[in-house]
């Protein structure tokens, strides 16, 4: 059987107050379309917007933790921008990193003379690129508002779009296990290009 992976992308546009919870509420709408074990359906609102709830300990605190991280290497990465001077001389606009999220089939590995115990077999993977805004004033707030809505929306949509139209990739399950499938929340701090690094931008 050929093994493929199916790879998507989601954009966030966010202000530093709101990083968490809106990475947590696009992580929690990935895990409602993936996350195969038996949940209660629950809701939380997250910019005006009411998304779904992955109600699990163990997930939501790998998701907690992944998205503290996150806040955290921004946080680095703009308090390096100042003291080094770049991006305008101290006035940092914000930031970019990326999250991700794969999930893993199960297969026992093979040999040609014995079998070999199990390995883990990525099937899909999604990447949220997360783009921090600071606005200034309280006109830039309105339109960091304004826009980190519509991109939650569109984040949002874009998944219900690709999961609903996307199903043939999902192995069978073959296991009793209360999750079939294996999956890894990991944290990439974007590489920024040598405009960004250059003060550019």
């Amino acid at each position: 059987m050929e093994h493929r992976t199916i790879d998507f992308n989601v954009e966030a546009f966010v202000d530093p107050s709101s990083v968490q919870d809106v990475v947590r509420g696009i992580l929690h709408t990935i895990f409602f379309h993936r996350f195969f074990p038996s949940v209660m359906p629950r809701t939380r609102n997250v910019l005006d917007l009411t998304l779904p709830y992955i109600d699990d300990n163990e997930l939501e605190t790998l998701i907690d933790q992944r998205t503290q991280m996150l806040v955290r290497q921004l946080e680095e990465e703009k308090s390096a921008s100042i003291n080094d001077g770049s991006h305008g001389g101290g006035n940092s606009r914000g930031g970019r990193g990326q999250i991700s999220v794969q999930f893993f089939e199960k297969r026992r590995r093979k040999a040609w003379y014995v079998m070999r115990g199990e390995e883990e077999v990525c099937w899909e993977s999604w990447t949220v690129k997360v783009t921090v805004a600071e606005p200034r004033t309280e006109s830039e707030r309105a339109k960091v508002r304004q826009a980190m809505e519509s991109t939650l929306l569109a984040a949002v949509m874009k998944i219900v779009t690709s999961v609903n139209a996307n199903k043939d990739h999902i192995p069978p399950i073959t296991t009793s296990e209360s999750n079939p499938f294996p999956y890894q929340i990991n944290v990439n701090q974007k590489e920024a290009g040598w405009a960004a690094r250059m003060g550019i931008y």
